[in-house]
């Protein structure tokens, strides 16, 4: 078993952001191929290609309701195992699909299955550290999770040039077999027996009393949902926006890889300046950042006209870096006061985000069709309406500045 540690170990944070970064690559690397797979399941409709992206979000957030307690009551590792499983099982269900319903399934499961690495890690993290700490962690995780989305969609083009689509599944496979055997060889249970919370019926019931006496988790909660549903609204339209409105289908991975590069920067960033200014400061700074730019964004471009590609990028890149300021630090304030019930904290903290950031991208979503500036309003609307949740339910600062 793992005592709380006072400072990380490079192995330590790449098994957990190795497990997260599954995630990322059955996301990012299908981006290029969508267009591909609506030719063979013979539907054209970029709006419905973006579901593709969006459910499997869905799965993610239903999956992690119930894999969080479960490790909880059996531990961490085999509830881990049994979701690596589902995925796989998933990812074979998406390369023989010949309908979008059949593919949307495949991909909701590959949600599920994926719900237990990435929540779990997030419990096992809180396990091993607290504090500031666990921000630090959270954010050197996340940084080093943020390499695969910059070369997801380069390596998923390669792949389809020379493979087909179908191979990018078989590639998500060969990976989580890898790292769910170095899981298995090198991460000790972190869970303590005593601490082990039997599954029962009302465990959903006990945990949302304890979340609601927690003002500040659940308003990072739904913070967390909506910064998370404006960012999938950019995930599942970059393919649209990149190939179609800007007609640079050759060059969108690498434009697609220097906007991940914004966030993993300043992720990185967060790691070495949480523990000197605090995660609440850092993250209410990235706020007023992010709304800001998106604000300015729209104001400028009411006209509805796609500026050059140079303008796009550099308003991206700087609305991305603000994000890596907010989802760690957002998540760590979340989860600091519920350590005691970390697994079904991490579930329904992530499941009310979810069900905020699906409809979000969704409708957002449904908008981007000839510009890009409902993505901007909707980045800047989301933004507005996290200011005022945190302003509303911050700590009094008394608290604040002992964090800082």
């Amino acid at each position: 078993m793992q005592e709380k540690q006072s400072k990380p170990n490079f192995e330590f944070i790449a098994l957990m952001a190795s497990l997260m970064s599954i995630v990322a690559l059955s996301i990012d690397a299908l981006l290029p191929a969508l267009s591909n797979i609506g030719v063979s399941i013979n539907n054209s409709s970029s709006t419905d290609h973006q579901l593709l992206i969006t459910m499997i979000f869905l799965g993610l957030g239903v999956g992690q309701l119930f894999f969080g307690p479960l490790s909880d009551t059996y531990g961490r590792k085999p509830i881990i195992y049994i979701g690596f499983s589902v995925f796989i099982i998933a990812s074979i269900i998406c390369v023989f699909a010949t309908s979008l319903e059949v593919m949307i399934v495949g991909r909701i499961l590959q949600g599920i299955g994926l719900s237990a690495a990435r929540t779990i890690s997030i419990s096992i993290i809180r396990d091993t550290f607290e504090g500031n700490y666990m921000a630090k962690v959270m954010s050197f995780v996340t940084a080093f999770f943020i390499l695969v989305p910059v070369v997801a969609p380069a390596f998923g083009k390669i792949i389809l040039e020379s493979m087909g689509w179908k191979a990018i599944f078989f590639m998500q496979i060969f990976f989580s077999l890898i790292i769910g055997f170095w899981f298995w060889k090198r991460q000790p249970e972190t869970l303590h027996p005593e601490f082990k919370v039997p599954f029962t019926k009302t465990v959903f019931i006990k945990g949302i009393k304890e979340l609601i006496k927690h003002k500040e988790t659940i308003a990072c909660t739904m913070i967390s949902g909506l910064i998370t549903g404006a960012f999938l609204v950019y995930l599942s339209s970059a393919q649209h926006v990149f190939e179609d409105q800007y007609n640079l289908k050759e060059t969108f991975p690498y434009l697609f890889a220097a906007l991940a590069v914004s966030i993993g920067l300043s992720t990185f960033f967060n790691g070495t300046l949480v523990l000197r200014f605090g995660m609440r400061k850092l993250a209410f700074i990235a706020l007023i950042s992010f709304t800001t730019l998106s604000l300015i964004y729209v104001a400028m471009f009411w006209g509805g006209t796609n500026p050059s590609i140079g303008v796009l990028m550099v308003f991206l890149s700087m609305i991305f870096f603000s994000l890596g300021f907010i989802w760690g630090n957002m998540r760590s304030i979340a989860m600091e006061p519920i350590g005691h019930i970390a697994g079904i904290g991490a579930a329904i903290t992530g499941f009310i985000s979810t069900l905020i950031s699906i409809p979000i991208a969704t409708f957002i979503g449904s908008y981007v069709t000839d510009t890009v500036l409902p993505l901007f309003m909707g980045l800047g609307a989301c933004g507005v309406t996290a200011i005022i949740l945190f302003l509303i339910f911050r700590q009094p600062a008394s608290e604040v500045v002992k964090s800082i």
